[in-house]
């Protein structure tokens, strides 16, 4: 147990920011890209241009220690979350891979087969889930290749003996895929914060994970075995959802819309809060064929759902 115990959250912010290579793209920013810049190839490392988008995307984003690492002594895979750690329900992740020798960022690069798993003592036994993931990194919208980016919504925190590892396959110019694996650390939310809600219909129990205090969400099907990643269902739902203010009468709000499939296998629609402060969002789902409803809907004694999400605003 003294590993995982390493593995907390003030150790977390202690360590120092395993960034050089990081830095070393600063010194190259502060060339201002000029001519001079060696660059081994375009089709091994990203062009200057490619280079100063990726850095300035990097800088709005903070990179999370443990899952920094050295792959066969040549490169440095780095791994970025909005704050530089993660927490229970859906969180982005972005990567990208530079060059030890001269810091350059590798353009070529896949990573694949994404999969947390909880590892839960439970008495003498040891009891083990995975958790919903937005598939393999992919290069996001507008972006160069050397920045890849995908999303998992964990279902739980780290606890003293509860801990989460991560496996992934990492490809680097094409040389074959080798698989890795880290012990990171899950922070639990803010109390008063529920951003993870389950339902079953039938035989499935699926996930819905809020994607920030913002109304999109991921609708994930429970795998079988519980140790394989948590895919996107396959079944299409519409979502209904009522805002209200537990704490000022439950008074709701006006002109919301249902969150509705989109083509990157979101859920999005519109809400809209009105004030600062704790709302419910008691949440309805329909099958997006039938309209019957499946989870939810006006189903406790003050006439709300009893599916919802709480964030505070």
């Amino acid at each position: 147990m003294g590993k995982r115990n390493n593995l907390t959250m003030a150790a977390m912010i202690a360590a120092a920011l395993l960034s050089t290579s990081c830095n070393d793209n600063d010194d190259i920013l502060d060339e201002g890209f000029s001519s001079e810049i060696t660059i081994d190839g375009d089709v091994d490392c990203c062009s200057a241009e490619e280079a100063r988008i990726v850095f300035n995307f990097i800088k709005s984003v903070k990179e999370i220690p443990l899952f920094a690492d050295t792959i066969d002594g040549a490169y440095r895979l780095h791994a970025y979350s909005e704050t530089g750690s993660l927490h229970t329900g859906y969180n982005s992740i972005f990567f990208t891979v530079t060059k030890l020798k001269n810091s350059n960022y590798v353009k070529d690069i896949e990573i694949t087969d994404i999969t947390p798993l909880m590892s839960m003592q439970m008495g003498e036994m040891t009891m083990k889930h995975s958790t919903p993931v937005g598939g393999d990194a992919d290069p996001l919208a507008d972006k160069p290749e050397a920045l890849k980016g995908t999303w998992v919504s964990f279902l739980m925190p780290s606890a003293d003996m509860d801990y989460w590892t991560i496996s992934y396959k990492l490809n680097i110019l094409g040389q074959g895929a080798k698989t890795y694996e880290k012990e990171i650390n899950v922070s639990p939310l803010p109390d008063g914060q529920a951003w993870l809600k389950t339902f079953k219909t039938a035989d499935e129990t699926y996930i819905l994970s809020l994607v920030e205090p913002e109304i999109k969400a991921y609708i994930s099907r429970k795998a079988s075995p519980i140790t394989s990643p948590y895919p996107l269902s396959d079944r299409e739902f519409i979502v209904e959802h009522t805002p209200t203010m537990p704490d000022m009468g439950n008074h709701t709000s006006p002109d919301n819309t249902p969150l509705t499939l989109k083509d990157d296998g979101s859920y999005s629609g519109n809400i809209n809060i009105t004030m600062t402060g704790l709302w419910r969002v008691h949440l309805t789902v329909r099958d997006a064929l039938t309209g019957e409803i499946v989870a939810g809907g006006d189903d406790t004694s003050d006439g709300f759902s009893s599916l919802f999400w709480d964030i505070t605003l």
